[in-house]
């Protein structure tokens, strides 16, 4: 079953996400996503920060397969893309239901990524057109090519804040 979510982005603009082969409950019609899986992160990427501790207790226990396949599917992504980013291989990551702390994490920080990038650009395209674009700030690297490390992870988180703030480097 396929529904649809309209998602808000800073009083600017609003996305209409599918919310596809996520757990629904049927509530006035509405689909509801799993809180704290990495997609409830990426479309409450504000209230995700107020959480710390839930997530990082849903990092231990690790992240179903299901979730992280709603999440590639939610943004518009392919496993492919992320294999130089995840720290465990796609063919592994197909083998398993439920992934390891340390690939877990990674998901996590992607989603934390993904939804601050929606809330500063007006739509998914421009923040996937911002990732894959050399920056000068960054060193002239795209920013994509930067998220295989946490140092990487976090040049780009405080590039996206900047960009925020209207503080151009």
């Amino acid at each position: 079953m396929s529904e649809r979510a309209t998602v808000k982005l800073r009083g600017k603009a609003t996305v209409k996400a599918k919310l596809g082969a996520v757990n629904t409950d049927s509530i006035k019609g509405k689909a509801k996503i799993v809180r704290f899986s990495p997609v409830w992160v990426v479309l409450n990427a504000k209230d995700a920060q107020n959480y710390q501790l839930e997530l990082i207790q849903r990092i231990r226990l690790g992240v179903k397969k299901e979730e992280w396949k709603e999440l590639i599917w939610n943004i518009g992504a392919t496993e492919k893309e992320f294999e130089s980013i995840l720290p465990s291989s796609i063919s592994s990551m197909q083998k398993k239901t439920v992934y390891g702390r340390e690939t877990s994490e990674r998901i996590y920080e992607l989603a934390r990524l993904f939804g601050l990038g929606y809330q500063v650009f007006d739509t998914k395209e421009a923040f996937r057109g911002w990732l894959v674009a050399p920056s000068k700030a960054l060193g002239n690297k795209t920013p994509f090519q930067l998220l295989d490390s946490s140092f990487g992870f976090e040049m780009v988180e405080n590039e996206i804040l900047r960009i925020l703030y209207n503080v151009y480097s």
